[in-house]
């Protein structure tokens, strides 16, 4: 069992990652009371950790037996055991410890990592409910955990429809994830948004000399800035602005409905979540305002912006 010293430090080197590679979820986290903030700094390092064994350049047969460990890992620490034998892992032993201060949800980190493996087998998307299948374990079990750290306002209960509306805007959160990565996960041989869709907006036969969807968004989206462009170009690429702004209303119900979790949070942990959330709507709103521009550069908010969604989010938190 960790000092209390030692657990300082593991909580210490949590949050150092969380503000060097959270770049939107940190304006959020900041919000919260010391220890619910180490406690979330802690979750976020072990998902950025398995999140970086899908997203490496390691064979897939690597990635599966390093998840395979993380799972490992992850059960004897839901069992309350150490979490990994041999060499002291400050992410284990801070996560460890925040199961101890918050009912963090049993299995819902390790639908992370169930999720992740579907990166890694290349799981396709036949349909929409395809899709959510895999959102749900990547972003909305986060979400489920995060519930597990919030505070809740006075004389309310966390129910199952708390759970529901945790899961849902994860559920947002990582649509516009996928739409802010469109050229980046083609580029890498990957497509999220489902087949349905792709047929739906003729992206999916024909064009380019019939070459699969990932390669034709690749060579559209390295057109996208171009000031010229082939009339087929033109063409295809208003059916993917099409498919992208589709895809974006559908994140703007999910984000409509999650977002009434903070009805239920106490002020803190409210501002946490509108100022998380808030970045992400603003993000979505701002592929939707310019696919194109989306696409042939990677879309974020600039820092003063974000700063300024996490201070709204702490004034219009409910007191």
């Amino acid at each position: 069992m960790s000092t209390t010293a030692e657990l300082a430090r593991d909580y210490a080197h949590c949050e150092a990652l969380t503000r060097r590679q959270a770049a939107n979820f940190y304006y959020g986290i900041r919000l919260l009371p010391r220890e619910r903030r180490r406690a979330m700094s802690a979750v976020y390092a072990f998902a950025r950790r398995i999140d970086d064994i899908g997203d490496g350049t390691l064979a897939p047969e690597e990635k599966l037996r390093l998840l395979d460990g993380e799972a490992l890992a992850l059960a004897a620490v839901e069992a309350g055991e150490d979490g990994r034998a041999g060499a002291h892992d400050p992410v284990l032993a801070a996560l460890a410890d925040a199961r101890v201060r918050f009912p963090l949800p049993a299995g819902a980190l390790g639908e992370l990592i169930d999720g992740v493996r579907m990166d890694v087998e290349e799981v396709d998307y036949e349909d929409f409910e395809d899709l959510v299948v895999y959102c749900r374990r990547v972003a909305g079990a986060i979400g489920r955990v995060c519930l597990a750290i919030f505070g809740l306002r006075e004389g309310v209960h966390a129910g199952a429809d708390a759970e529901v509306l945790a899961d849902e805007l994860g559920v947002a959160l990582q649509i516009t994830n996928i739409l802010r990565d469109v050229r980046e996960d083609a580029e890498n041989g990957r497509i999220y948004l489902p087949t349905d869709d792709l047929r739906r907006f003729g992206l999916l036969d024909g064009g380019f000399a019939g070459l699969p969807s990932a390669e034709r968004i690749v060579r559209l989206a390295r057109g996208a800035a171009a000031a010229e462009r082939s009339a087929e170009d033109t063409e295809e690429l208003a059916r993917v602005v099409e498919l992208v702004r589709f895809e974006a209303a559908r994140g703007r119900e999910w984000f409509a409905r999650g977002i009434l979790l903070a009805e239920q949070l106490d002020r803190r942990s409210a501002a946490c979540l509108l100022a998380m959330a808030g970045i992400y709507r603003r993000l979505l709103d701002r592929i939707d305002r310019d696919p194109v521009a989306a696409l042939a550069q990677r879309a974020s908010l600039p820092v003063h912006e974000k700063a300024l969604v996490a201070t709204r989010g702490m004034l219009g938190a409910r007191a």
